[in-house]
């Protein structure tokens, strides 16, 4: 197997629960791909590289089987899991508790419970239908249910279903993690999903930071058997010792440039890889920070994220501008303040934040000051408590990570297009046309996040195809092989 982010790491897992000898290797010395922490701004100032806040994690049909607490991974949860800065002094929050949240919105209260509550009742079978690729739905009804709104522009949605800027701005700053337009097909999907998923198990963040769930994560695969060198640079499938299956946690772009050398995949394949669609990019700022944010609404500091993102319209006049190659002058911000709720990734009365905003693919202009001024809007005088910054635009990404093509962390655009045919249209996506290769990153179903559930989909895939283990052969998750 190459490359060790979250979804080598689950599918190394899965290969090793069945009996099999499985190595790992991993280009930088940590495993983890964006699921890490460092000091990258002050000694003692412990930040998120990458990811740090992960509902998608406690809500995955396969991470949340595993027994990464015994792991050392621990969950902590902030009062509130979401604060959108409305405007100056004028926050709403997305409570965990459903009927909080609904409280909060005044006259679309009843209209967000008959949309979620409903959804939160069969949550489970819910994700297990969303977070696997294109299949015979096992529970079609609930899935049609979330699909006649999920399928929908987020804009649309929004303004049919809510009366109030409120309940639109909070749903809307949910979506815009889609990294899509607001005004296109389907936008509104992530926007019900991460919404849901607070309502039923929180958007927490690991204790000490995300490398404390990539430790965890290794340290599940190692107990089972799993193999892992850390400092391995793969240039090409020639270099990697004799095996059965080979599995890659890489984009389409270092897949062709593993597998061309040598003629491992067959040129018409890999021209579909090369026509494959990277998104909009990522440009982050990290802070360590001599106080707590100084949010003009005191409730936003109660959240663990929190979103600048203003009105609907403004919201869907910034997602808009990347595509065009542009950058809003008043971005719509996806802001993290950790230390609310983990206050020993600090000194004692310091704190970290971080924001990012989306950008055009490959974007290497500086956006700190329009940044800063976006969160002084609504914090004044925040920019007064920086000690340092750390800032990483759509070039360092990829410098630090080649599978962030452009600064793109999700590993594709997830359109209409392109949401299920990640990375090429294939009745089964995690395979190629070479027997023992298979894919098992973010480009392929169900997509980013950290879920784990490309690794393993395409795990199941390799047990299948390549060993004739099917999964009522399987010992349960976090187990080792049956008898």
């Amino acid at each position: 197997m190459v490359g060790a982010g979250p979804n080598g790491l689950a599918a190394a897992g899965v290969l090793a629960g069945a009996g099999l000898d499985v190595l790992l290797l991993e280009r930088r010395e940590e495993v983890g791909g964006g699921l890490c922490s460092a000091e990258l701004t002050l000694e003692g100032f412990r930040h998120d590289v990458c990811s740090a806040v992960h509902p998608m994690a406690v809500c995955s049909p396969f991470l949340r089987t595993l027994p990464l607490e015994d792991h050392g991974l621990e969950w902590v949860h902030p009062d509130v899991p979401l604060a959108h800065a409305l405007g100056p002094g004028r926050s709403v929050l997305l409570h965990a508790s459903l009927e909080e949240t609904a409280r909060g919105l005044g006259a679309d209260g009843a209209a967000y419970r008959s949309l979620y509550v409903p959804l939160r009742e069969r949550w489970e079978p819910l994700f297990e239908e969303l977070l696997a690729p294109a299949h015979v739905p096992r529970h079609p009804f609930l899935l049609a249910r979330f699909g006649v709104s999920a399928i929908r522009p987020a804009r649309a949605f929004l303004r049919g279903r809510f009366r109030t800027p409120e309940a639109r701005a909070l749903v809307g700053g949910v979506a815009a993690h889609s990294v899509l337009p607001l005004e296109a097909p389907a936008s509104a999907a992530v926007g019900l999903v991460l919404s849901l998923a607070a309502h039923v198990r929180g958007w927490p963040l690991p204790r000490g930071g995300a490398g404390r769930f990539a430790a965890a994560l290794r340290s599940w695969v190692t107990s089972l058997g799993v193999e892992i060198e850390t400092g391995r640079d793969v240039a090409s499938l020639d270099e990697l010792p004799p095996s059965r299956a080979v599995l890659l946690d890489l984009t389409p772009r270092q897949v062709v440039s593993l597998a061309r050398p040598g003629g491992h995949l067959p040129p018409g394949y890999l021209r579909r890889l090369e026509r494959y669609r990277y998104g909009a990019a990522a440009y982050k700022l990290d802070w360590a920070l001599d106080g707590p944010i100084p949010w003009s609404d005191p409730e936003t500091a109660r959240a663990g994220t929190v979103h600048v993102g203003g009105t609907l319209d403004e919201m869907v006049a910034s997602e808009a501008a990347p595509f065009r190659g542009e950058v809003s002058e008043t971005p719509y911000l996806l802001l993290a303040q950790p230390t609310v709720c983990d206050p020993g990734r600090a000194p004692p009365g310091k704190h970290i934040a971080w924001a990012y905003c989306h950008v055009p693919n490959g974007f290497g202009g500086d956006l700190v000051e329009r940044i800063e001024a976006r969160i002084e809007r609504f914090a004044p005088g925040f920019r007064d408590l920086v000690l340092a910054r750390s800032v990483k635009g759509p070039p360092e990404l990829e410098a630090m990570n080649p599978n962030l093509v452009g600064g793109d962390i999700g590993g594709g655009i997830q359109d209409l297009g392109q949401l299920f045919t990640r990375p090429v249209a294939r009745v089964d996506p995690y395979s190629t046309p070479n027997a023992r290769v298979f894919l098992c990153s973010s480009s392929t179903p169900p997509g980013g996040g950290v879920h784990g559930m490309c690794g393993y989909h395409a795990a199941r895939s390799a047990l299948r195809r390549v060993f004739g283990i099917r999964a009522a052969d399987l010992s349960p998750p976090g187990e080792g092989p049956a008898g």
